[in-house]
């Protein structure tokens, strides 16, 4: 287990030296704490937390001010792993200051060390901006999910030799505006692998295939809390909605039983004391 804070030069390390680099979702303090006790090292506070945290249909439902909130509970159990913060819907689409204003929120007032936001070319002058301000920045290409209508809902991209090409001078372009770090969502594996090996900065691979130099997977979905969803790439760590569901129905029928509370899992007070208050109810 790491005993130091992971960096922005640890990721370089890692590709450099062919080590995956791990990396998990987290939306709050508990979570975040087992995460880096894991030694994971890098915890993304995704904008999915609109949908497996706040029941939402989609990510472009969180609000620059529910993604502050969950940010600085992570930050607050996490404390080696590296953390990402991820700009909501329209917090850095419309104009490079205000995008510039919000990406510092993250870091200056919820403890990120770095935010990531979705898109190509289109994205590198507001790249550049975060970069000149210090701070850093996660790329996010493939199928971005804030987009998802426009690229015809949640499935994999870049399957024509053209959206491919597109890819990759879409990586090349964000990381030459200053991105250190770039994940790639449902991408055939092959193509994942092949610009991976171009960039000189890692990729981190999510239904992108073994050739990234990481994965991350969201914590909700891995441990099996969002019970229905199974898309191909994801694999079920453990199977948390039953266990815990089991749980929970143990718990109301040891109530209802009166198996719970037990003599041991109650206090006692004294019996001259509470033979006393008796005689003071006379």
């Amino acid at each position: 287990m790491k005993s130091t804070k992971f960096l922005i030069q640890n990721f370089l390390k890692k590709k450099a030296a062919g080590v995956p680099i791990t990396m998990l979702t987290a939306y709050d303090f508990h979570a975040a704490k087992i995460v880096d006790e894991a030694g994971i090292d890098a915890i993304l506070v995704g904008d999915s937390l609109a949908m497996v945290v706040l029941g939402h249909k989609n990510t472009v439902s969180v609000t620059m001010d529910e993604m502050l909130h969950h940010c600085r509970a992570v930050s607050r159990g996490a404390q080696k792993a590296f953390l990402i913060g991820d700009m909501p819907f329209l917090s850095y689409q419309a104009d490079v200051r205000d995008a510039v204003y919000n990406a510092g929120r993250f870091i200056k007032e919820a403890g990120m060390d770095a935010v990531k936001l979705e898109g190509g070319k289109e994205r590198c002058k507001t790249i550049r901006a975060l970069s000149n301000a210090g701070i850093a920045v996660v790329g996010h290409l493939g199928l971005t999910p804030q987009s998802a209508t426009k690229l015809g809902g949640y499935r994999l991209q870049a399957q024509t030799a053209l959206a491919a090409n597109l890819l990759l001078k879409n990586a090349l372009a964000i990381q030459d505006a200053g991105c250190f770090l770039i994940v790639f969502e449902m991408v055939p594996a092959r193509l994942a692998q092949f610009i991976s090996k171009i960039l000189s900065i890692p990729t981190i691979g999510i239904g992108a295939g073994a050739g990234c130099d990481g994965q991350v997977l969201v914590y909700h979905d891995m441990l099996g809390i969002n019970d229905g969803f199974q898309p191909k790439f994801l694999k079920k760590f453990a199977e948390l909605h039953q266990h815990t569901l089991q749980a929970f129905e143990a718990y109301k029928a040891e109530v209802e039983s009166g198996a719970y509370p037990a003599t041991e899992h109650s206090f006692t007070m004294p019996d001259e004391e509470f033979s006393a208050f008796i005689d003071m109810q006379k």
